[in-house]
């Protein structure tokens, strides 16, 4: 296709512009051949027309797509020129802020004056090993690249670094440098790579300078060379210099500065070991202000004076050489201040004693006046005589100068040197990487010598440069086997003929130095004379007779010819070098030694180098004769000597080029100057470059990569199973022209324009079937409205027309309705008028009728009244007479009854006087009673019946006197009631009277008080409204106050749990770093012990010589293997420190004892801090922690029962022998007694003695078995904590049973009472505890609830005072005191009951030990004759096999041959896949068990030892090995499980069997080593990480990033020279389907070996981990993975591990949140960037990214299509805007070594010992089963 048919309307274009140099603009209109102008609109919507040029008819260069622009390689830009290559830099350094692209084999570096974190170690880690291509740029990849082709092909690499001043080189050559010493280290202890890093301070301080371009520019070209050994490993360097500038020594332009080191020595002049330099301020000295600018912002010179003298230090330089190099410098300084004093035009003097002279003097150690006398004179020979002449004045300030310049260059070699040297390699080199970093094209207004030596050297790294690209690219076409055209470039050999050829430039400047009378002038006579109007790179200016301009590739210069005779020459006085090689000062004249073997008095001494390489070129040696001419070459013959040295070094190296562009002349970060760009761009050849690939086929496709992007632009029919035929017939069918491509071996190659074509085609056909699918949709929505318009309508309708039909039928029924109504309303008329008629006419009637009866009411009346009157006047009469009957009836009956009151009073008189006559006779029965209270009091039950008799009888009286009493209190009632009743009648009379009265003034009352109490009654009534209005007022505020309260009480609840929470989170996160860094400290213990290892094996084969014969092993060696011995008493690690036992001093530890013992204590450290920070955990926990409480209360119970129960027996002891005093006693006092009476066996007195002797031999026969019981006991018990003294306790319990038969004091049923007994105290004892228990926590409880309420109503009504904020904060202040006291208490709690816990542990540990051993030997000490006695029946008893025990036995010399055939030479692949999981682990243990039943401790540490070494040397054997690692791994688990569960500890044996409980060990307590164990265990496990890492490194980026699961979603971008690995799925690549098969396989080897499923998860986590944080890493340093199709397949990736989780049960893993990053990383770049609201849906979405992380990914975001949208910079403000308070690590990427830490959760085994078989494949047949 014609490169004119792309100038179509809409095409974008580049037009020339002054200010941006080139501007975007837009066709209007198609262009057609022939047309003089182009109608355009600028971006800024301007119209132009653009004319195009008559001659040449150049079009404007074409805009690339947009989906191409920001590339990582220039030349995959599909354009390829100078406005395509500006644009790219411009918008990846300002809009993605990345500083690196490449362009073809060069790394463009484009300095952003600002840190920027891409260089840690992290990012090293990243670019370690990867394909340059594969990674972002970065001058990482540059050095990766060249470290990897050093290795591979075996060829010495150079890296060459060049770049305007201030453009970053010094700094770019620093990381290169840097990233070598991290990769590859050191072959030695001697750091190397730490030298070579510290060598940049002291040349930078030596050697740099402050410029207005630069702050730290370099002054001065260097080559450092750094050799590797045959491993690739650093073990030496070497430096070369070039062209130092001598004259900023002396004189520095305004705002620049001369060299650091001076202004670092005048900066740390206050110390004390430089008070001998006397220096002062930087302005003191003449060299140091002339630039006016001696501080530098942001850099403290005394610091770096710091650095420098620490590297110095580091590089082996003394302190004496360091002062030495000070003393130097500092009299250069005062050199400085020297002044001159005119005498006349042609002489000059020094003033006596100058100051500044003398410090000269002194400090270098020369005399005065000889120094002084030089300085103003100088020596001239003749060929017959010498005389001395004076200088003017300006020449001894010249000639002070270039001594000034000669000493520091010197000093400046002699550094170099000694650097050198410091660097220099002790082993042969086998290859080595240079690193050249070296001055850039320089132009300035005036361009001197100096610029002309760097603008030659340029010119001849170009041309190598060149030469390199072009050979490289007919290299390229050549593979390709593509026909060979030769491509035209720029060849600088004229140039470079123009300088350095015979007649040249530089022979003409040296010819003229040798002339006696040469000067500058006449030098450039000479010039004009020889090359004006010859050559065509050579003018001269118009205006000017002292300059010349040479046509450099770059651009034109002009160089000013003054000064270049005088710099060439170097002049310098002898008889000053003479005076400074006589001085008392030992460095001084140690400078000017080999200065006639030096080549250059500007670079490094050659004769001090060693050649790194056997490619690097030799300098010649100098002749014995040549000394003095050698030292008269100028400085340009020097320097093109050396220049050519270093092309050859550069020749026979593979070079790898970085350019660095400085993007401002303002230091500003993140600023691109297009101008100065465009100039550095067309100086570094980086055009030059894009060139010679645009000449030809700089478009490149492999045959898959174009079939997959270009897909859509085929039919079915075209595609054939061959894709390189495919390929071919499609571009015959899109490129008619077939000059635009050709076809390579393996790709396509286009030429320029025509990816852009394709792109274009591709993009048509992509909006053509966009646009389709938009008509199909936009036709389908629009149906979709049309049917919902027609529905609605149709509804409306429906609706319309009901209503309608509503509203005729409203009116038919008002029309009814109004029918009626006047139906009634007439109706109503007639019926009213009716009615009032018939009203009037019942009126009269009524009237009428109302006349007659109401004058017969007025009769009726009467008649009525005089009735009424009549009836009561005779009721009058009638009741005065009824009141008189009833008043004489009353008296009658009163007399009467007095009479009978009499009577009866009599009666109960003679009553009374028979109750005391009954008392009187019944006094016997009184002392009966009183005798039968002494026989109550003699015995109890007597006692109690008359007791009870004599209460009744009590009672039977005092009731019967209670009622005598009322009956009398009766009948005085009855009488005065009578009294008062007749005086009551009279009274009632009166009352009557008064009463009647007092009724008409009630009545009158009555009514006021009526009209009063309704006024009241209406009052209170509004009262009560008014008061019940305020009562809900009240009650509102009260609900109020309350749901406040209630939410202020919610809020601080949900406050304190969120804290408790976090707590809890930051307590196991803390738990989590202690776990890892101990588990560090092991990683880090193993690799020294396994560093250990090699040594001694090195040491070994070193110093033993093998000899002859056999040497016997010492018997006792595999018992002295072990590091510890253990005591036979079983204690706790915590509260015994562990013994030690050293090793005979003829055998080597296998451990490194001292770091081992410093691991150990810390061990134990951190095992306390676990311990407690478990305990704060569990205090968080109440119901635990109660749980815990209980559990803890339990062991002192029995502890109590035992102090109980021996407190019992000395009670009953005692009361025993009270009770026999008692006995004897009262033996005694009837025998003693005199009186018959009383002594007779009739008499009462003996019944009752005997009655009581009787009662007190029954309880004293209670109390004998109540004593053997205990003794019983007691002695049982005793026997089980003192099994030592077993046999002295059976005799005493002999001789008390023998005490007991001699006085006949064994009852037959004692036994029977002691189990009894027992039984009943104890749930006494029990139920009474915990009765007490509950009361005082019921008590406690009731207290501190009563406490709390009223502090809460104390607290309720000081809030309801209080305002509300203040009421807040006091609640708030209330609830934090309450919870502090809470936790304290509960702290206190705590401590008390670890402390018990420990005690009582260590008595149950003691206790239970004695036991075992108890029983074990009352099974042994079972007599024959115990069994004797027992009956035997005749049964047949069936034969069967020896019960087996779950122990083996095996034989102390076999313990080797067992270690060897169980571990050493087991196969998992072979005999250990059909075994029972864990059996090795099983074996071992049961033969530990049966060492522990012969309580053999050597045996046991012996066994113990040897199979830890044993797993450590398999392990180091076949470390590499997964199956091996996770077999011993799964082992290692069981054995420590095994050593748990049958320990004997309580809390390992909840899961038990009875069965399992009998083989738990009896004597040792191996917790130490099952420590040790499991610190083996974790190195296994770290191990096992890095065997899976190592597996999966490889496939997780080709699997998770770049092979595409969903086929078609993502196209492939055009790529540049550096290919990435292809995305399709080739024959080697890894998919994800690798990756999922490859952790099938590890889950299933796991599960094969029976390791844990909780062990299992946490591999799977890691797992899981190290895939995230790979993929997440390398998608942050690839853009061309940054896109929303990638998105896409990272998610679908990552769903499909999701599945896998699922369908291996391990969701609960915790495997899934490792993943997180990824997966938000993946939304980030399918979400929608645009808005505020996208802005925060990202910052609250992206919560595992950090700000960093979220950052990089939204700059590296990168369209595939044209349909996708690029993230605008403003948006990514607001992302770091938003995100700015967020606190997170400002790291970039994530750390995929890490590893989680790991834990063993105990996992008891089901599986009985008894039941195991050992398989005969094993080979253990000398063990034996017990």
């Amino acid at each position: 296709m014609a490169a004119s048919e792309l100038y179509t309307k809409y095409a974008r274009v580049w037009i020339p512009d002054p200010e941006e140099v080139w501007k975007s603009a837009e066709l209007l209109k198609d262009y057609k051949p022939g047309d003089k102008v182009l109608q355009l609109r600028l971006e800024e919507g301007k119209d132009l027309e653009y004319c195009l040029d008559l001659k040449t008819k150049e079009l404007p260069p074409l805009r690339n797509p947009d989906i191409l622009v920001g590339e990582n390689d220039l030349t995959a830009l599909s354009y390829l020129h100078e406005p395509a290559v500006l644009h790219n830099l411009k918008v990846r350094f300002i809009d993605s802020k990345l500083i690196y692209t490449y362009c073809g084999i060069v790394l463009v570096a484009i300095n952003p004056y600002e840190q920027l974190p891409i260089y840690g170690e992290d990012i090293i880690n990243a670019y370690s090993g990867q394909n340059m291509g594969d990674m972002d740029p970065h001058i990482f990849a540059v050095a990766e690249e060249a470290y990897k082709q050093m290795a591979r092909d075996e060829r010495n690499q150079s890296i060459i670094v060049s770049g305007e001043s201030g453009a970053g080189k010094t700094v770019s050559a620093k990381y290169a440098m840097r990233y070598f010493a991290t990769v590859s280290g050191s072959a030695s202890e001697a750091n190397v790579e730490e030298k070579v890093l510290a060598s940049n301070p002291i040349m930078e301080s030596i050697g740099n300078a402050k410029t207005t371009r630069n702050d730290n520019s370099s002054r001065f070209g260097k080559y450092i060379e750094i050799g590797f050994d045959k491993r690739y490993r650093i073990i030496g360097a070497n430096m070369r210099t070039y062209l130092l500038e001598k004259s900023r020594v002396v004189f520095q332009a305004e705002e620049e500065r001369n060299y650091h080191i001076f202004y670092q020595l005048c900066a740390s002049a206050a110390l004390p070991e430089f008070k001998t330099l006397r220096l002062g301020n930087a302005n003191y000295f003449h060299y140091t202000k002339q630039g006016g600018s001696p501080v530098i912002d942001g850099v403290d010179d005394a610091k770096e004076m710091v650095n420098t003298r620490q590297a110095c230090t580091l590089l082996g330089i003394s302190d004496s050489y360091q002062m030495g190099i000070f003393r130097i410098l500092a009299g250069i300084l005062h050199l400085g201040n020297v002044e001159f004093a005119s005498r006349d035009s042609d002489s000059c003097t020094i003033p006596p004693k100058h100051e500044p002279l003398t410090i000269f003097c002194d400090l270098m150690g020369v005399e005065y006046e000889e120094m002084a006398h030089w300085l103003c004179h100088r020596k001239l020979a003749t060929a017959t005589e010498t005389y001395i002449k004076p200088i003017s004045k300006l020449h001894a300030i010249n000639a002070r100068d270039a001594l000034a310049k000669h000493i520091y260059a010197n000093l400046f070699n002699w550094i170099v040197d000694h650097v050198n040297k410091a660097l220099h390699a002790t082993v042969k080199q086998h290859s080595f990487i240079g690193v050249l970093d070296i001055y850039g094209f320089e132009t300035f207004e005036i361009n001197s010598f100096e610029q002309f030596c760097i603008n030659y050297a340029n010119e001849k790294l170009q041309q190598q440069f060149n030469m390199h690209v072009f050979k490289l690219e007919q290299e390229e076409y050549m593979k390709e086997q593509i026909p060979w055209t030769l491509i035209d470039f720029y060849d600088n050999q004229p140039c470079i003929n123009l300088i350095e050829a015979k007649m040249g430039i530089l022979d003409l400047l040296d010819e003229e130095c040798k002339m006696p009378k040469g000067s500058d002038d006449t030098w450039a006579q000479k010039l004009y004379n020889t090359h004006l109007n010859k050559c065509a790179l050579f003018e001269k200016p118009r205006l000017s007779n002292k300059a010349f301009i040479i046509r450099h590739f770059a651009d034109k210069v002009e160089y000013q010819c003054e000064g270049f005779l005088e710099k060439n020459k170097d002049t310098v006085y002898e008889e000053q070098i003479k005076v400074l090689k006589s001085s008392k000062f030992k460095l001084l004249p140690e400078l000017f030694q080999d200065e006639e073997k030096a080549l250059s008095p500007t670079s490094a001494t050659p004769s001090g180098r060693v050649p790194l390489s056997r490619t690097a070129v030799k300098p010649a040696k100098a002749r014995p004769g040549q000394a003095s001419k050698e030292h008269k070459k100028t400085v340009g013959h020097q320097f093109r000597n050396s220049l050519h040295l270093l092309m050859e070094t550069l020749n026979a190296t593979t070079p790898h080029y970085v350019r660095c562009i400085k993007p401002n002349d303002f230091k500003f970060p993140f600023t691109f100057d297009e101008k100065r760009a465009v100039q550095q761009l067309r100086a570094c050849g980086v055009l030059e470059t894009i060139r010679i690939s645009a000449a030809g086929f700089p478009s490149r496709w492999t045959y898959q990569e174009f079939f997959s992007r270009y897909r859509v632009l085929m039919k079915q029919r075209d595609i054939l199973s061959d894709r390189k035929q495919t390929c071919k017939n499609v571009l015959e069918k899109l490129i008619l022209d077939k000059d635009k491509y050709q076809f390579g071996k393996t790709k396509i190659f286009f030429r320029a324009g025509q990816v852009a074509y394709l792109e274009k085609i591709r993009a048509d056909k992509l909006r053509a079937a966009c646009i389709r699918i938009q008509k199909t949709i936009r036709g389908w929505l629009m149906r979709k409205k049309y049917m919902r318009m027609r529905k609605a309508a149709i509804t409306i309708q429906r609706y319309v027309r009901g209503y309608q039909a509503r509203c005729y039928a409203k009116f038919l029924q008002r029309t009814r309705a109004a029918i009626t109504i006047q139906k009634f309303q007439r109706m109503y008329v007639v019926r009213k008028r009716y009615q009032c008629m018939r009203a009037a006419t019942i009126a009269l009637q009524a009237l009428l009728r109302g006349y007659m009866a109401r004058n017969k009411y007025q009769m009726m009346l009467q008649e009525h009244k005089s009735i009424i009157i009549q009836k009561h006047v005779r009721g009058w009469l009638a009741r005065v007479h009824y009141r008189r009957t009833l008043k004489a009836i009353v008296y009658l009956q009163c007399c009467y009854r007095r009479m009978m009151a009499k009577r009866e009073l009599k009666k109960l008189k003679i009553e009374a006087r028979s109750v005391e006559r009954y008392k009187k006779l019944h006094i016997g029965l009184e002392n009966k009673i009183m005798q039968l209270q002494r026989k109550i009091d003699e015995q109890n039950k007597e006692y109690k019946s008359l007791l009870e008799k004599l209460s009744n009888l009590e009672i039977t009286y005092s009731t019967e006197t209670e009622k005598l009493r009322s009956d009398v209190e009766r009948l005085r009632m009855s009488e005065e009631e009578a009294k008062n009743a007749t005086n009551r009648v009279l009274s009632l009379q009166e009352e009557i009277a008064k009463l009647r009265k007092e009724l008409h003034q009630t009545q009158s009352e009555k009514k006021t008080i009526e009209e009063w109490a309704d006024k009241y009654k209406h009052e209170t009534e509004q009262l009560v409204l008014e008061l019940k209005e305020q009562n809900t007022l009240l009650k509102t505020e009260k609900e109020e106050l309350n749901r406040r309260i209630h939410d202020q009480a919610r809020e601080i609840t949900e406050t304190m749990e969120k804290k408790l929470v976090e707590e809890t989170k930051q307590l196991e996160l803390d738990l989590n770093d202690e776990r890892l860094r101990y588990q560090n400290l092991l990683n880090e213990f193993s690799r020294l012990e396994e560093r250990y290892d090699d040594l001694k094996d090195e040491m070994t084969l070193m110093v033993n010589i093998p000899k002859p014969g056999h040497k016997r092993t010492d018997s006792t060696h595999s018992s002295n293997e072990s590091e510890y011995t253990f005591s036979s008493e079983i204690t706790e690690a915590e509260d015994l420190p562990v013994r030690m036992e050293q090793e005979p001093s003829d055998k080597k530890a296998p451990l490194d004892m001292s770091l081992f013992l410093k691991l150990q204590k810390r061990v134990t450290e951190l095992e306390q801090e676990k311990q407690s920070l478990q305990d704060e955990l569990d205090r968080k926990e109440e119901q635990a922690l109660r749980a815990k409480a209980k559990e803890e209360e339990r062991p002192p119970i029995r502890g109590a029962e035992l102090e109980y129960e021996s407190l019992k027996r000395q009670e009953l002891e005692s009361e025993n022998k009270k009770l026999k005093n008692e006995l004897n006693e009262l033996q005694k006092a009837l025998t003693e007694t005199r009186s018959p009476e009383v002594t007779a066996p009739g008499a009462p007195a003996y019944r009752v003695l005997l009655d009581q002797l009787t009662s007190v031999s029954e309880e004293l026969e209670v109390r004998k078995e109540e004593v053997l019981i205990l003794r019983s006991q007691l002695v049982s018990q005793k026997e089980a904590i003192q099994p030592k003294n077993t046999m002295t306790d059976s005799t005493i319990l002999l001789e008390d049973v023998q005490k007991m038969k001699d006085k006949g004091e064994i009852a037959q049923a004692y036994i029977g009472l002691k189990e009894t007994n027992r039984l009943l105290e104890s749930q006494l004892q029990s139920q009474k505890k915990s009765h007490e228990n509950e009361l005082e926590s019921l008590r406690g409880e009731i207290q501190s609830l009563k406490e709390e309420n009223n502090r809460q109503q104390q607290l309720l009504a000081q809030n309801l005072q209080l305002p509300p904020e203040a009421r807040i904060e006091a609640s708030l202040q209330h609830e934090i005191t309450r919870l502090t006291n809470e936790n304290l208490d509960l702290m206190e709690q705590l401590e008390k009951q670890d402390k018990t816990v420990r005690k009582l542990k260590k008595q149950l540990k003691v206790f239970a030990k004695k036991i075992g051993e108890l029983e074990v030997g009352q099974m042994e000490n079972i007599s024959p004759g115990q069994i004797i006695d027992e009956p035997i029946r005749p049964v047949n008893i069936p034969r069967k096999e020896k019960d087996f025990q779950g122990m083996l036995e095996y034989k102390k010399e076999d313990e080797q041959k067992l270690v060897k055939n169980l571990i050493l030479e087991l196969k998992p692949r072979g005999v250990a896949v059909n075994l029972i999981p864990g059996l090795p682990a099983y074996i071992l243990f049961m033969c530990v068990r049966h060492a522990d039943y012969l309580n053999d401790d050597q045996k046991v540490r012996s066994l113990l030892t040897s199979t830890i070494n044993g797993i450590k040397k398999v392990l180091k054997k076949r470390g590499d090995d997964f199956e091996t690692v996770s077999f011993w791994l799964s082992n290692t688990c069981r054995f420590l499980h095994c050593l748990k569960q049958y320990s004997g500890e309580e809390g390992f044996m909840k899961h038990n069997t009875p069965r399992q409980n009998e083989h738990c060990l009896t004597n040792f307590d191996l917790a130490e080593y099952r420590q040790v164990l499991s610190d083996l265990a974790i190195q296994i496990y770290q191990q096992l990480v890095r065997v899976l890492e190592n597996i999966l490194q490889p496939m997780i980026v080709s699997g998770m990033l770049e092979h595409e699961t969903i086929q078609g979603v993502s196209g492939v971008k055009p790529t540049g020279l550096r290919k990435r690995t292809s995305s399709i799925a080739d024959e080697g690549t890894y998919t994800l389907d690798s990756i999922i098969r490859q952790l099938n396989s590890f889950h299933s080897v796991m599960c094969q070996h029976g390791m844990d499923p909780e062990l299992i998860k946490q591999v799977v986590k890691q797992m899981f981990y190290i895939i995230g944080a790979v993929t997440l890493n390398n998608l942050l340093l690839r853009k061309d993975m940054c896109s929303w199709s990638k998105g896409m397949q990272i998610r679908y990736n990552v769903s499909q591990l999701e599945e896998w989780l699922r369908d291996k049960n391990l969701m609960n893993s915790g495997a899934k949140e490792t993943l997180e990053p990824l997966i938000q990383a993946a939304q980030l770049l399918q979400v929608k960037k645009k808005t505020d609201e996208d802005a925060e849906a990202i910052c609250s979405m992206c919560n595992a990214l950090t700000t960093a992380q979220i950052v990089k990914v939204l700059n590296l975001y990168t369209p595939v299509n044209e349909f996708e949208e690029r993230v605008l910079v403003s948006f990514i403000r607001t992302i770091q805007v938003r995100l700015r308070d967020r606190k997170d690590s400002p790291q970039l990427l994530m750390d995929a070594k890490h590893i989680f830490p790991v834990t063993f959760p105990f996992n008891p085994s089901s599986l009985a010992l008894e039941t195991i078989q050992i398989p005969a494949s094993l080979g253990l047949g000398f063990i034996s089963r017990v």
